[in-house]
C-alpha cells in the first residue's frame, strides 16, 4: 500500500524529531516565562508546530493553551488529539530520561510512549495521507494539548474559547483495538495543619511525584528520645529502612513506581511508610493524619477499607492511588488520584472520601471530576476504527474500557485509539519509558488509516 511505504520512507525523519521533542522536559511548571503551563511545556509546543510547519501545514497556537495544524478542505472536521506535556521523571532511570537514546530498536525518554511519540506518529501519518493524494472530504485537524496529566484544562479554554468540535475524533494516548469506555476520574488533594503532641513528632514527609503514579519512594523524619529512635530502629518491616539520625530517626519505604490507573501493577511506597508509622507510639493530630492514611488507605488499590469497593463487568473495579504526601512546614498534604467504573457515579464513592479525610481533620484544596465516558461498540466511530485495527492487525479483539483518562473525556464524539497493543508492556510513567521503532511504525500506519477513515 503506497501509504505505509510513504511512512516507512519517513521514519528517520520521524525518529529525529521525536529525540528533539523528547529533549524538552515539558513537565508543568508554574514559572517566570509568562506560559500557562511553564517555558518548557512551551518550548514543546513550539517545537511541535515548528515541524508541521516545515511539513508543509498550517498550524495555529491559541494563546499557549493549545495548538494544532490542519489539512484539506470541507466544513466538517475529524481531529487527532495528543498531548505534548509529561509527568515527572521520577527515580530508577537507567538510561538518561530526557535524551531519546535509541537502544535495541528502542527510542527511550519520558514521552516516548505517552505522547509525544503518538504525537510525532500522528503528524507523519498526516503527511503520508496528504502526500499520497487520498480523496478527502473532511478537514483533519491535529490538536496538541498541553496541560493533559494535569487537568485538562488546555481542552477546557479551547472549548470554551470558540474551538471547533470534531465530528469525529481520537487521541492515540489508550490502548488498541479502541478504547470505548473510560472510567470516572478523581483528582483530591488535602491538607491538614499539625499541632504536634506526644514523644514523636514528624519533621519531615516526603512520598511521591504526582497523583497519578504509584511512589517508588517514601521517607519520613522522626523526633524522639534517643532510647526510643534505637527501638524504631530495630525494627524489621520488608522495604523499609531505618537509619539513627541526630535528633531521632529517618525512614525510608520502597515500593514499585506505576501508573496511577493501574495501581494493582506497582507497590505504593507511601502507603507502605504508613503502615510503618501507625504501629508508633503517635498521638494527636499527627496518629489521626497516619491513622487514616494507614487504615482506610496504605497499599490497597481498591477502596475496600474506605468503604467505595466497587465494578461493573465492561470495565472491572474501582482503583485508587495514594500518589503524594509531603510535610511543608506544618501543613500535611495528601493528593489522591481514583477511578471509578464506567456504570458508576461519582457519588458512590466522592462523598466518602471527602468525608473520611474530614473526619481525621483534613480539608480539601483541590478537585477534579472527569464523569465516565462509554460509547457503544455499535457506534460508527467504533466500527470505523475496528475496522482498520483488524484490516492492519488481522485480530480480532474486542474494544475495551480502561481506567486511563484521555482528552476523549473532555472533546465530544473522541475515543482513544492506541498507541499499546494487546500483550505489550505498559511503560507510560515508568522507569525507562520506550516504544519500540517497529510500534513507531505500526501506530503511524494505524493513525494514518484511521485518519483517512474518519474523513473520506
Amino acid at each position: 500500500m503506497e501509504l505505509y511505504e510513504l511512512i516507512e520512507q519517513s521514519k528517520n525523519e520521524l525518529v529525529r524529531d521525536l529525540q528533539g521533542c523528547i529533549r524538552i522536559p515539558s513537565v508543568e511548571a508554574r514559572d517566570s516565562g509568562g506560559y500557562p503551563y511553564g517555558e518548557q511545556v512551551h518550548r514543546c509546543l513550539r517545537y511541535m508546530l515548528d515541524a508541521a510547519q516545515r511539513l508543509g501545514f498550517s498550524t495555529h497556537n491559541m494563546d499557549e493553551q493549545v495548538g494544532w495544524c490542519e489539512y484539506g478542505e470541507g466544513e466538517e472536521m475529524v481531529a487527532v488529539l495528543s498531548h505534548l506535556d509529561v509527568v515527572p521523571e521520577g527515580d530508577g532511570w537507567s538510561v538518561p530520561p530526557y535524551e531519546g537514546r535509541v537502544v535495541d530498536g528502542k527510542i527511550y525518554g519520558r514521552g516516548a510512549m505517552d505522547d509525544k511519540g503518538p504525537a510525532l506518529c500522528a503528524l507523519y501519518a498526516l503527511k503520508a495521507v496528504r502526500d499520497a493524494g487520498l480523496p478527502l472530504k473532511r478537514r483533519v485537524r491535529l490538536i496538541f494539548g498541553l496541560n493533559e496529566e494535569t487537568g485538562s484544562a488546555d481542552m477546557k479554554y479551547y472549548t470554551a474559547h470558540g474551538g471547533e468540535v470534531p465530528v469525529m475524533g481520537i487521541t492515540p494516548d489508550g490502548e488498541y483495538p479502541v478504547i470505548n469506555g473510560e472510567k470516572g476520574l478523581v483528582t483530591q488533594f488535602f491538607a491538614k495543619e499539625l499541632h504536634q503532641t506526644g514523644e514523636i513528632r514528624l519533621l519531615e514527609l516526603d512520598g511521591g511525584t504526582a497523583h497519578n503514579i504509584v511512589p517508588a519512594q517514601a521517607s519520613a523524619a522522626l523526633a524522639c528520645s534517643p532510647e526510643l529512635a534505637e527501638q524504631i530502629a530495630a525494627r524489621r518491616v520488608g522495604k523499609v529502612r531505618c537509619a539513627l539520625i541526630p535528633d531521632g530517626v529517618r525512614v525510608e519505604a520502597e515500593g514499585i513506581g506505576a501508573h496511577g490507573g493501574t495501581p494493582g501493577e506497582g507497590e505504593n511506597a507511601i502507603g507502605r511508610l504508613m503502615l510503618f508509622l501507625s504501629a508508633l507510639p503517635l498521638e494527636g493530630d499527627l496518629k489521626d493524619a497516619v491513622d487514616l492514611l494507614a487504615g482506610r488507605l496504605g497499599m490497597e488499590y481498591d477502596g475496600k477499607s474506605m468503604g467505595i469497593a466497587m465494578a461493573d463487568e465492561l470495565s472491572g473495579g474501582l482503583t485508587m492511588n495514594l500518589g503524594v504526601a509531603k510535610l511543608e512546614g506544618d501543613t500535611l498534604t495528601v493528593k489522591l488520584n481514583y477511578r471509578y467504573p464506567v456504570t458508576r457515579s461519582f457519588g458512590e464513592c466522592g462523598p466518602q472520601v471527602k468525608a473520611a479525610f474530614e473526619g481525621a481533620g483534613f480539608h480539601e484544596t483541590h478537585f477534579l471530576h472527569k464523569e465516565a465516558l462509554y460509547m457503544p461498540a455499535d457506534s460508527p466511530l467504533v466500527s470505523k476504527l475496528m475496522k482498520v485495527y483488524t484490516g492492519y492487525t488481522g485480530r480480532q479483539d474486542p474494544p475495551k474500557c480502561i481506567g486511563g483518562g484521555t482528552y476523549a473525556k473532555m472533546i465530544p464524539n473522541t475515543l482513544a485509539f492506541g498507541p499499546i497493543f494487546p500483550g505489550d508492556e505498559v511503560r507510560e510513567h515508568k522507569p525507562d519509558e520506550y516504544m519500540e521503532l517497529s510500534r513507531l511504525m505500526d501506530n503511524t500506519k494505524l493513525l494514518a488509516s484511521a485518519i483517512y477513515e474518519m474523513a473520506r
